[in-house]
């Protein structure tokens, strides 16, 4: 990942890219995460500290810089599925695929199926359901990164929840 180079003194670029080297994978897996995909991950990443580097007096003065800077990737985000949700037509994931055992085969499959289910979520709930469940924040936390009330992060966690148990309660009365 490059490293923007920050405009200002030269001791803030510095402090800038050794910020970005600690917390860079971090904020890569939070990224892909949330979005499911590298490019897009990789994308809202290096938009976010973009402005980050752009910002970086306001951000490096936040209480928790890496949570605004988690913020910016969460708006990131949301701004491409806004500009681009009317274009793309997800595709359906192929039924039936057999689980290996041994070699992390299964894992990894049952990995993927719980990502395409959370990949059927709108997006405010798949973001709600990363940042509680992957993340591990608070509600409270959640509402600040999705700048809605507390109520609302706990309301799109549960409608996500509700809206995967149906999903999954469907297929298991499809496979009997």
């Amino acid at each position: 990942m490059a490293v923007p180079q920050a405009r200002s003194s030269s001791s803030e670029s510095l402090f800038f890219e050794t910020w970005v080297k600690t917390h860079g994978d971090a904020l890569m897996r939070f990224a892909y995460v949330l979005t499911g995909d590298a490019n897009l991950a990789e994308d809202a990443v290096q938009d976010a500290l973009t402005t980050a580097c752009a910002k970086w007096k306001k951000v490096s003065a936040a209480d928790d810089p890496a949570a605004y800077v988690r913020r910016m990737i969460v708006n990131a985000h949301i701004s491409w599925w806004r500009k681009f949700r009317r274009r793309e037509v997800p595709e359906a994931e192929p039924a039936g695929t057999a689980a290996m055992t041994g070699d992390g085969a299964g894992d990894r499959a049952e990995a993927d199926a719980v990502w395409a289910l959370c990949a059927t979520l709108p997006p405010r709930q798949r973001a709600a359901v990363v940042l509680r469940f992957y993340e591990e924040l608070s509600y409270a936390e959640i509402a600040v990164l999705l700048n809605c009330a507390e109520a609302t992060a706990r309301s799109s966690v549960h409608r996500a929840l509700a809206s995967l148990k149906t999903t999954l309660s469907k297929e298991g009365a499809g496979d009997a």
